[in-house]
């Protein structure tokens, strides 16, 4: 049951959704399962409707009459892969104004650290605008020029506060304060789960476009969760009071689900997210982009292969095949990035492969891996001196405690005061 505080900035939307959680049985579980390629006897996905769904269902009444603008990318479609701008354009009755797109742009075209142009779209001849970055005065100015009076936030997120989706969120939601304009997150899955929030939480010193507010880097909750804890904790500190906010909740979603537990088809967030197993490893292995090591951009697994030209991969697969992590194994792997770090150069690594989501572990198996590649690799592994690296991790104490050789178990603990201080700091905004 959702946990509704006495009060808070934003309101829950109900458009009279009934949750239906149910396994199907017998003969059709039988056939799915080995339609899909498992063995028969395995339970069906668990239906989920996302904050989408429940508004078509409703013929879009909570759009009657404004004027929109939509954050959109190509996961802002609905259970039949049709794309959310699409479906409203053609909506009877509904006003879609302007599209904004946000890291790798809307149609999803741009690397990391890269947007698409202003715009427009051929399917709708809507304008499209780059709001990548954007916040402040910056931001407001755009929202203004759209005219517009409500703005709809549906990206799918992946649970790890250096994706910077939530960011994009984040610094629309201040600036919709500032201009009087409403705010609608269509609320989508959590696909690693809500179950955890962990890891090192940003010191506000190390605020970025990765990360602006002070939470873990695995924040455990969905997009449409963290849009109420913003608007209440952060935003009137930015704009003088909070946004107008309204969430559209799924149906049938709990926060022990992954994304593919669900009946909703994974339609990648960004170029090198290929798919939930990524998504399970980001949060500790996108750590070493502050790192000389390439995390295997433009490979078939990213962040799911790591290493570096000259490095001494044997080792390091020896080194954390003996470190006993729980739910995963390593391989030693020759791989070429087409991107960044070592584009296009012969790396040796590793490949992680997860065998076990439940006892698997990103942070400690990340950490470790840090640990265990600082021992083994005979050349300095910080970017740019480690400053990269922190901004990542959110503060410089974790690349102070790896260099120092604190032991894992070690490092792991002196997060644990912070976790249990945004666990219940979270407790009220979270809805499932």
């Amino acid at each position: 049951m959702p946990h509704r505080p006495s009060a808070t900035p934003a309101h829950k939307t109900s458009l009279g959704r009934r949750t239906f959680m149910g396994l199907c049985a017998g003969t059709a579980v039988s056939s799915w399962a080995t339609a899909s390629g498992m063995p028969a006897g395995c339970p069906s996905p668990v239906k989920v409707r996302t904050g989408y769904d429940a508004l078509e269902a409703d013929g879009y009444q909570a759009f009657k009459g404004r004027k929109l603008g939509l954050i959109a990318n190509p996961t802002s479609v609905d259970r039949h892969l049709r794309h959310l701008a699409d479906r409203l354009y053609a909506a009877p009755g509904v006003n879609l104004k302007a599209i904004f797109g946000p890291e790798h742009g809307f149609r999803g075209s741009a690397q990391a650290g890269h947007s698409e142009a202003k715009g427009i779209d051929p399917r709708t001849g809507i304008p499209v605008y780059d709001m990548y970055t954007l916040s402040g005065p910056k931001l407001d100015t755009l929202l203004k020029s759209a005219d517009i009076d409500l703005l709809i936030f549906d990206i799918q997120d992946i649970g790890a506060r250096f994706y910077t989706y939530i960011w994009s969120m984040f610094d629309a939601l201040a600036a919709c304060a500032r201009c009087g304009i409403a705010f609608m997150v269509l609320d989508r899955p959590n696909p690693i789960t809500g179950l955890h929030a962990s890891g090192p939480t940003l010191d506000p010193a190390f605020s970025s476009f990765v990360g602006r507010v002070p939470i873990p880097l695995r924040h455990g909750m969905t997009v449409g969760e963290l849009a109420r804890l913003f608007n209440s904790r952060y935003v009137p500190q930015l704009a003088g009071r909070p946004a107008r906010l309204s969430i559209i909740s799924m149906t049938g979603w709990h926060r022990d689900l992954y994304q593919d537990d669900t009946d909703l088809v994974w339609v990648p967030p960004s170029p090198n997210m290929p798919d939930v197993t990524t998504a399970v490893a980001y949060p500790g292995t996108c750590l070493f982009e502050g790192t000389t090591l390439s995390v295997g951009r433009g490979t078939a697994s990213p962040f799911l292969t790591l290493g570096a030209p000259h490095l001494d991969a044997t080792r390091w697969v020896e080194e954390l095949s003996n470190a006993g992590l729980p739910g995963c194994l390593f391989r030693e792997d020759w791989f070429t990035p087409g991107f960044e770090v070592a584009k296009d150069q012969l790396c040796h690594g590793l490949q992680l492969a997860i065998t076990d989501r439940k006892s698997f572990d990103p942070l400690l198996t990340g950490v470790t891996m840090l640990q265990t590649v600082l021992k083994i690799s005979d050349n300095p592994i910080w970017r740019k001196s480690g400053s990269t690296f922190d901004i990542l991790a959110g503060s410089s104490a974790l690349r102070r405690q790896l260099s120092q050789g604190m032991p894992v178990p070690n490092i792991l603990e002196t997060w644990k005061a912070d976790e249990a201080e945004f666990n219940r700091q979270r407790h009220p905004f979270l809805l499932y």
